[in-house]
């Protein structure tokens, strides 16, 4: 039988857990400011308890986790009381003390990655400490003079430089507060309404119920931020109203799959991805957004174009008149997510506050708004279930991401203490022999090879540190270069041989995982072409600032990726396939010739 916390620690002490994250990275908000010696220590003491406690599978990962939760807890505390007198030390430990504190810090950051996301993100990050204290000793090009002891391990632990440096920042300050919007959307009906609303637009259309899925998948993507979680969650519904219509099993899935992957491309909040991105790049939120937003759209049109391919290889109808929702619940449960959303970009664009201050806002919209149902009447037993909800899903992955961007902060404080990255930026330079497209191609490599063992986010951070310089010496804008690696870093949720969202959506069907990759990765195309269409057409991405040349590029990229989808996927004549993928190809490579 499988352990469970909750025997041990009662369901109402996880709910009270949640309820002091929620409460904490609200208050930073609000309050004012703090120093990141408090906040960021803070921020990882209530992650542990949900990674190493509440995650334990068995009584001795419990009891375990439990040791290290008290250790961890009290090292960060330590961490934020003394924040002045460590200020005072310049990243250098004194005493044994801080040298014993400095080593559990990293050790337990290590283990709740390896705990929260399995072995290869700590491996990387062990990786890297060693040839931090032992680089010394690499000959050539790739060793560095070494870096003492007690100035390395202060860096990393008692200063901004390491665990507590600018990445842990963006998930205390911008990443939790989205993640904890995503949950108050999640615990009320939101989800519904996404459903109902995607029903309404495309139900009735041919392959309506795949359609259904794209567009769910695309709303409740943008806010989860995790295409596994968006396939769980969607997929409950969309994937037996398929099979009821007479899908595939295996195009159901895939559909699904890609649908659910695109949810992190899409604004206004591409999983809090945009916000990492504004801290990264400095450039404001809504040149983000404008940015992304065509790339975004051009990749649902492709897979819509796909699903029509299918639709007609299958015969594949709409939703019928009784499956869709009638015009008052779409109206009504569309309000369940509208009016947060409404609240948030009106605080962004009207009012014209920061981001976390708009998305406290819509936290608190949609708060209010899990007090009523679809039916508009209130229970009080339903509405403290739903409480307890949002603060257990708030919990659990505030503290999921923190464990990921804590572990990613080690390895990105080693590239910068021992100027690795620096390294690594002039091997893809000369490897590439200075030319932009074969560094593209190595990046892309990088990002689907680290994407396959850590989540987008931490992919993302982690290639953009080391191959991003490297691109923009070589001509590309920074948010070229921050774009194209965040949309490959997305490669491995559909690619095999590790492609997560692939595998629960095939399991969800039970189906074959590889004949659903293959499905997903014709359907998903444009994953793989789109960046190279921002880097060919660069005015796909200037929507705020050449608005007729953006969409000018956007007609192009559209309908030569609609040719090669149709070309993958939709005539039964090889031939006809063949030139029509071409066809489209030559479209997409053409400014390359000319420019």
């Amino acid at each position: 039988m499988q352990w469970n916390a909750e025997r041990v620690v009662s369901h109402k002490v996880w709910v009270l857990a949640g309820a002091v994250v929620i409460a904490f990275h609200l208050g930073l908000i609000f309050y004012g400011l703090v120093p990141n010696l408090i906040a960021r220590p803070i921020h990882l003491a209530l992650a542990l308890p949900w990674i190493l406690v509440f995650s334990s599978k068995t009584r001795l990962s419990f009891q375990t986790g439990l040791a290290l939760t008290i250790v961890g807890v009290a090292c960060c505390v330590w961490v934020a009381i003394n924040q002045n007198a460590l200020s005072d030390q310049y990243g250098f430990l004194e005493g044994r003390l801080q040298f014993v504190i400095a080593s559990l810090l990293l050790l337990i950051v290590l283990e709740a990655a390896r705990r929260a996301i399995g072995w290869p993100l700590p491996l990387v990050a062990v990786a890297a400490l060693a040839y931090a204290l032992f680089g010394q000793h690499i000959p050539g090009e790739f060793g560095h003079s070494g870096t003492p002891l007690a100035s390395f391990l202060g860096t990393m632990t008692i200063a901004e430089g390491g665990i507590w440096g600018s990445l842990s920042g963006i998930s205390v300050n911008v990443v939790a507060i989205f993640v904890i919007f995503g949950a108050v959307l999640n615990a009320g009906e939101a989800g519904q309404g996404f459903i109902n609303v995607a029903s309404a637009a495309a139900g009735r259309l041919k392959g309506g119920a795949a359609k259904v899925s794209v567009i769910s998948s695309a709303l409740f993507g943008s806010i989860s931020g995790s295409a596994s979680a968006n396939v769980a969650s969607t997929g409950a519904v969309t994937l037996p109203a398929m099979q009821k219509l007479g899908y595939p099993k295996h195009l159901a899935a895939a559909v699904e799959a890609v649908a659910s992957s695109g949810g992190q491309i899409m604004p206004p909040l591409m999983g809090a991805g945009a916000f990492v991105m504004v801290e990264l790049t400095g450039i404001p939120y809504t040149g983000i957004m404008a940015a992304a937003f065509l790339p975004a759209v051009l990749y649902f049109l492709v897979v819509w174009v796909g699903i029509n391919c299918y639709a007609k290889h299958y015969e594949l109808k709409g939703l019928s008149e009784d499956a869709r929702p009638p015009t008052k619940d779409v109206l009504i449960t569309s309000a369940f997510f509208a009016v947060p959303f409404a609240c948030l970009l009106w605080g962004m664009f009207v009012a014209q506050v920061t981001p976390q201050y708009a998305a406290c806002l819509a936290i608190l919209a949609g708060t209010v708004m899990l007090f009523v149902d679809a039916r508009l009447t209130f229970n009080f037993d339903r509405t403290k279930q739903r409480l307890a909800s949002a603060c257990l899903i708030a919990g659990r992955q505030v503290a999921m991401i923190a464990s990921i961007i804590f572990c990613a902060s080690i390895i990105i404080g080693v590239l910068s203490v021992t100027g690795l990255g620096i390294k690594i930026t002039s091997v893809i330079l000369s490897t590439s022999g200075g030319l932009l497209w074969p560094s593209l191609l190595l990046t892309a490599l990088a990002c689907l090879v680290l994407g396959m063992e850590v989540p987008t986010t931490a992919a993302y951070v982690i290639c953009i540190s080391v191959a991003g310089p490297a691109l923009t010496q070589l001509g590309l804008e920074p948010l070229q270069a921050h774009l194209f690696v965040f949309w490959f870093a997305l490669l491995s949720t559909i690619t095999p041989p590790v492609c997560g969202a692939v595998f629960i959506a095939a399991g969800m069907v039970n189906e074959n995982w590889l004949k659903v990759a293959f499905t997903a990765m014709a359907l998903g195309i444009g994953l793989y072409l789109i960046p190279l269409g921002m880097v060919l057409q660069p005015q796909i991405i200037s929507l705020a600032a050449e608005p007729w040349l953006a969409a000018l590029a956007f007609g192009q990229l559209a309908v030569s990726l609609s040719l090669i989808s149709i070309g993958l996927i939709g005539s039964k004549s090889l031939i006809v396939r063949v030139l029509l993928a071409l066809a489209g190809f030559a479209m997409l490579i053409y400014p390359a010739f000319i420019s």
